[in-house]
């Protein structure tokens, strides 16, 4: 089987060293004293390195030697990188001592003197800093030997020139394409109703057809949705490990606390039986390889405890593979219908310009373009994107001509890779980490982002912010078809606990494209199996780690005291219940993610200078270790739904490199710490608990400097004075998308902190609990981008709004402006709630006349019984045609 094959990528990696060396701080702070020499050699020798890094990347796709000396480049850029993630981490301990860290610190910080002598560190350091430049000049000798070119590159400002758009996705003309494939495989499927035995349904074709978004339609459509008692999609890719999928597919249908438990006592195969037994089910199998049919046996043997007309629907490229599994004649799908591959192109290719502006030139070129793809919507989109950005015939001819070597054997892989090597160095580069991430794993794209941030992909900029320029580069990788399966909707409750937004963007990757971050990455990714103790997993050049298997820390402890690799990244998916060891073994972390079922924090501060992102959320420790203080790089902190947590760090004043912390749905947190408003980078904080007036706690008005965004919640809010609301300067945090207000104890009182707590204009979800006035302020009703207002526990509440209340939404006493409201909640408010002069019901007859498409849930107070009673007697009231969304408790 042909696979994409991606250049390697050195350059970006090397700028990042390059930077760092050329940091103010290590002059500043003198800590490269007595080292100057070797220093300004760097300075010399680095940018006549990256002058011809292009050509040398190029050269390495045909030449043995080019590739060989490209891989000594980037193996001594790795270490320089670390080497000077340490001069800079001394040059900011420095600074923070200066600053009289270390004596708030205490008797931690005398426990850490010993790991920072200045003699020791410069002894140390001097050493490592001769190899680096003893390497770079042996590489700079060789590189004028190779005769290597300079090669201009492209002003970053004209990169980013028309990144901003709407993400296309092909998909909308692929399911007209597809309409008849649909509806002969879902006819098939709907046939096999009174069938006993169970039926196999394989759809089969080369890679880029669309098999995937074909199931996916299928899996969709409302015949089949109402036909099947239960639906469940699992990709199996390059593993056919039974008892993984076996748990897969009950993870599925089922909750992963329910799935725990049922694994705790049964087999994964027997809980799949039972999950399955007496029910009609279409379980899709997605882009399978395995030829073993022994395993399959195995399988389908549980898998034939269905109902009469239970069906798996496969995909797969390997006609050998069908042969295997089926029961039912294969569909081969065919290659998309010329004239919508040429749709897809053109969408693409001129989607800056209207159709009567398109260049008749260009234009009359495309069908000559659509041969090239081979009937492939992937290659189509691939090509349309890179089209995009050429605007001449002559650039269009030398992409045609380039695309022309496609053949039997390869297929579109020769498209994918010149779709591939039109990205800019800082894009594939983005792309490669991606690797990391398993095929068909669902990802995050705000973490994604700030593990780009992390890495230092993206570097600051004084006029666009990393965040800003990482959504610029998705956007157009998912725009290529490097993403697929793009979705952007409300989180669950556990997402939220997890992740933190209301609202949650995810992508997978398109398993082509994965083959090509795997190829750039080669053996720097590290996957632990189900049972890694059968093979070795983790190869001695691995950094970036994700483990999804049981007792993740079993494996670490297991495969770290035989190798020490420089891991870079580490994401544990399960939960960890006992200690790690070999802690020395993760200085070299720069991302880690752990979830913990034991306290205190697993790992040393001490150990994780060099972290910029930390996500140890729905871990139960009670607080987090003082001296995490020290970790003086970290730019992203998650510690959501951690239940236990009572407080932060007193000194984190000192993290000032900190840009997104997520603190929310952590019940047992009573304040912030003190000075917050130090953290002038921050841009994120999910959650600020006002605690009692004190020193060494931080009031709502350190937030007034604070450029804060995405979503905030203020909670104890009856600790806060009319004051400190005021300052806390909400109207103009622009940024912010959703604003939770709560109070422990409502008074009545509250509406004074209230009408302070005004945000701007563009705030689209406001959630307001146990808030203890009779009414709410005007600015409530005048907003007018809110999408969602819920309301909840609010006792004394007699009126919704204030009357005289003016704008375009007309009541008896007054207006209320919230033409684009959608969701209306209230929870538990008392039965003699008047909306703005209106009671409860018939206001709701005056919320359907005037506003249609609005969706009231109504949750009545219930004064008797427990909190899950309460929830159950929640009553969700449409009014007009609109179909009202699940309201999540």
């Amino acid at each position: 089987m042909a696979e994409l094959v991606a250049t390697m990528v050195v350059g970006p990696l090397l700028s990042i060293v390059k930077d760092k060396v050329s940091s103010y701080l290590l002059d500043q702070y003198k800590v490269m004293e007595g080292m100057e020499e070797q220093h300004r050699v760097l300075k010399r020798k680095l940018p006549a390195i990256l002058d011809v890094i292009d050509d040398a990347e190029q050269t390495a796709s045909h030449r043995a030697g080019a590739k060989a000396w490209l891989e000594e480049v980037k193996r001594v850029a790795y270490e320089a990188n670390g080497v000077f993630d340490e001069f800079n981490y001394e040059a900011l301990r420095r600074e923070a001592r200066k600053n009289g860290h270390y004596g708030e610190l205490g008797f931690n910080a005398v426990k850490l003197l010993t790991t920072h002598n200045r003699f020791s560190f410069h002894d140390r350091m001097g050493k490592k800093l001769c190899r680096i430049v003893q390497a770079i000049e042996v590489l700079v000798a060789e590189m004028n030997t190779f005769g290597f070119k300079y090669q201009q590159q492209a002003p970053e400002s004209m990169r980013w020139r028309q990144m901003d758009h709407v993400i296309f996705d092909p998909k909308k003309i692929i399911s007209r394409s597809r309409s008849r494939d649909t509806k002969n495989i879902v006819g098939t499927l709907l046939g096999q109703a009174n069938n006993a035995d169970l039926s196999v349904v394989r759809i089969v074709g080369v890679g880029g057809l669309g098999k995937t978004t074909l199931a996916q339609l299928i899996y969709n459509e409302p015949e089949i949705q109402k036909h099947f008692e239960l639906l469940i999609w699992v990709c199996v890719s390059d593993s056919f490990d039974v008892d993984s999928l076996a748990k897969r597919i009950v993870a599925f249908h089922l909750e992963k606390d329910v799935v725990e438990a049922a694994a705790s006592k049964k087999s994964p195969l027997d809980s799949l039986q039972d999950v399955l037994s007496g029910h009609r089910y279409l379980l899709v199998l997605d882009d399978i390889w395995n030829r073993e049919s022994d395993k399959w046996e195995k399988l389908k043997d549980r898998l034939t405890h269905g109902a009469n007309g239970s069906v798996v629907l496969t995909t797969t490229r390997d006609e050998g593979v069908a042969k295997i599994m089926g029961t039912v004649k294969p569909y081969n799908l065919a290659a998309l219908e010329d004239n919508f591959i040429k749709e897809i192109i053109e969408t693409r290719a001129f989607s800056l310009q209207k159709e009567e502006e398109r260049p008749a030139v260009l234009v009359n070129m495309v069908d000559e373009i659509v041969k090239r793809c081979r009937g492939s919507p992937l290659a189509a989109t691939a090509l349309g994107s890179v089209l995009r950005t050429k605007t001449s015939e002559e650039e269009w001819k030398a992409i045609s001509s380039r695309s022309n070597i496609c053949t039997e054997e390869s297929g579109i892989l020769p498209i994918l890779k010149l779709s591939y090597n039109e990205l800019s160095s800082q894009m594939k580069q983005c792309f490669a980490f991606c690797a990391v991430f398993p095929k068909d794993y669902e990802i995050d794209v705000d973490k994604l982002i700030q593990l780009w941030i992390a890495h230092g992909f993206i570097q600051d900029n004084k006029e666009v912010s990393p965040e800003t320029i990482g959504k610029r580069i998705f956007s157009k990788l998912a725009s290529s078809s490097f993403f697929v399966d793009v979705k952007q909707g409300k989180a669950t409750s556990y997402e939220r606990m997890v992740g933190g937004s209301y609202y949650k963007r995810t992508c997978k990757i398109h398993d082509l494209m994965h083959d090509g971050a795997l190829s750039t990455m080669e053996n720097e990714c590290g996957f632990a199996p189900e049972e890694p103790n059968r093979i070795e997993w983790l190869p001695d050049t691995a950094r970036h780690l994700l483990l999804s298997c049981e007792k993740p820390e079993i494996v670490l402890n297991d495969s770290l005291a035989r190798k020490s690799p420089a891991i870079q990244t580490l994401l544990c998916d399960s939960y960890m219940e006992h200690p790690l060891q070999h802690l020395s073994k993760y200085s070299t972390l720069k991302a880690l993610q752990l979830h913990t079922q034991r306290s205190p924090f697993p790992l040393k501060s001490k150990h994780l200078h060099h972290l910029r992102y930390l996500d140890l959320s729905r871990s139960d420790f009670e607080a987090l270790p003082e001296d995490i203080s020290i970790l003086y790089n970290l730019q992203t902190l998650k510690i959501s739904g951690c239940q236990e947590l009572c407080r932060l760090p007193r000194q984190m004043k000192y993290m000032t490199a900190l840009r997104h912390l997520y603190s929310h749905d952590c019940p047992k947190m009573s304040s912030m710490p003190g000075d917050l408003r130090k953290l002038m980078s921050l841009q994120t904080l999910t959650c600020f608990v006002a605690g009692r007036t004190s020193s060494e706690c931080s009031n709502v008005g350190e937030l007034q400097h604070l450029n804060l965004g995405g979503q905030l919640e203020l909670n104890q809010l009856e600790n806060v004075t009319e004051e400190d609301a005021k300052a806390a300067n909400l109207g103009k945090k622009k940024e912010l998308r959703e604003l939770t207000l709560k109070w422990t104890i409502g008074s009545r009182d509250d509406a004074r902190v209230l009408e302070c707590v005004k945000p701007h204009g563009g705030l689209q979800s406001l959630r307001i609990e146990s808030y203890g006035g009779t009414t709410f302020p005007t600015w409530i009703a005048m907003s007018l981008n809110m999408v969602e207002i819920h309301l909840s526990y609010c006792k004394n509440l007699q009126w919704l709004f204030s009357s005289g209340t003016t704008g375009n939404w007309p009541y008896p006493d007054g207006q209320i402006n919230a033409d684009g409201c959608r969701r209306l909640t209230l929870r538990y408010a008392d039965s003699h709630v008047l909306a703005v002069g209106v009671p409860w019901p018939s206001g709701y007859h005056e919320l359907s006349r005037r506003h249609p498409s609005a969706y009231i849930c109504r949750r009545p107070s219930c004064e008797h019984g427990d909190s899950s009673r309460r929830h159950n007697q929640a009553v969700g009231i449409p009014v007009g045609p609109a179909t009202p969304p699940v309201t999540s408790g």
